[in-house]
């Protein structure tokens, strides 16, 4: 079955004891809602309902699947389900707070918290000069707070992106979207192909993906932060593989930002998984200056007085 339009629930649809507003986000493979709950609290509800294996028409809320299709939905919806069981035992401010999960309509949905906001990427294309360096270090070192406590239990994100990252309307970022996060970090392998954003995924998300890590989603932080600078991300990993074309931060923006944030943000993207930063903790000590990137050695003398200048012209 090729990608089809699938049809969105109405507006005033009751899934269990929530109610439909609108629709928030759409995708290949889900649907957002914005709804209200019983006390009239507003949510984000999820749906899992990919559309290159099912079809639903406004005629009826059940999606159609066709018989060749079926046992990959129905793997597909049992990930789905399993990652909200995971998520929702995931309780912290700086990563999506899942508050219900269940299956209806024969598919399966997620109720998160409804977070004000815009995501990083809206920031990114809305903000009218550059982004300042006090606040790329402050937001993404709050955001690494989430992610440390992801890879505590034992997942990985593996799209992280400025969509994916949520500014909220006080300044706390959040990481949301963790349609990839069925990766585990258990000997048991992997269960389904990753999802994941050209530009912004690691080399080893491409390839020999037996390799995944935390260092990969470090590797998706680091673009996320180069894409702060550039306006976009970085280059496909691919194409770095076959010649690495990518103007290096230190390179592109020397100058603008400290030579110490733009090595970090180099260090990131490291194409050898082993010369990323090993852990979040390590990658939020580089950010918050308590320690200089392993791979960085003594800057040139040019490079260090361009960085002192920047240092005393920031105070």
């Amino acid at each position: 079955m090729s990608s089809q339009a699938n049809q969105p629930l109405p507006e005033g649809f009751q899934l269990e004891n929530y109610r439909i507003l609108r629709l928030l986000a759409s995708g290949g493979f889900s649907f957002v809602y914005l709804a209200h709950d019983e006390n009239e609290t507003p949510v984000a509800v999820k749906e899992y309902l990919p559309a290159t294996l099912a079809l639903r028409t406004s005629d009826s809320p059940l999606p159609v699947v066709p018989e060749e299709n079926l046992p990959t939905f129905r793997y597909g919806l049992k990930c789905f389900f399993e990652e909200g069981r995971a998520l929702a035992s995931l309780a912290h401010p700086n990563v999506v707070r899942v508050i219900n999960f269940f299956r209806a309509n024969d598919t399966v949905y997620l109720v998160m918290r409804y977070e004000r906001g815009r995501t990083l990427q809206e920031h990114i294309h809305k903000k009218s000069g550059p982004i300042r360096e006090d606040w790329l270090r402050s937001t993404f070192a709050q955001l690494l707070n989430g992610l440390r406590e992801v890879h505590s239990n034992k997942l990985l994100h593996l799209d992280i992106k400025p969509g994916n990252i949520y500014v909220r309307n006080d300044g706390n970022p959040v990481l949301i979207d963790f349609g990839a996060a069925r990766q585990t970090l258990t000997a048991d392998g992997l269960k389904l192909p990753p999802m994941y954003t050209p530009g912004f995924a690691s080399p080893e998300h491409h390839r020999e993906r037996a390799k995944l890590g935390p260092w990969s989603d470090i590797y998706s932080i680091g673009a996320s932060m180069y894409s702060c600078l550039a306006g976009t991300g970085p280059p496909v990993a691919t194409q770095r593989m076959e010649k690495d074309k990518m103007t290096s931060a230190r390179k592109g923006w020397a100058g603008k930002y400290s030579a110490e944030l733009l090595d970090t943000i180099d260090w990131c993207l490291r194409m050898n998984h082993l010369e990323r930063p090993q852990s979040v903790f390590a990658l939020q000590k580089a950010l918050l200056g308590e320690k200089e990137p392993g791979f960085r050695g003594e800057a040139p003398m040019l490079d260090r007085l361009k960085d002192a200048i920047f240092r005393r012209g920031q105070r």
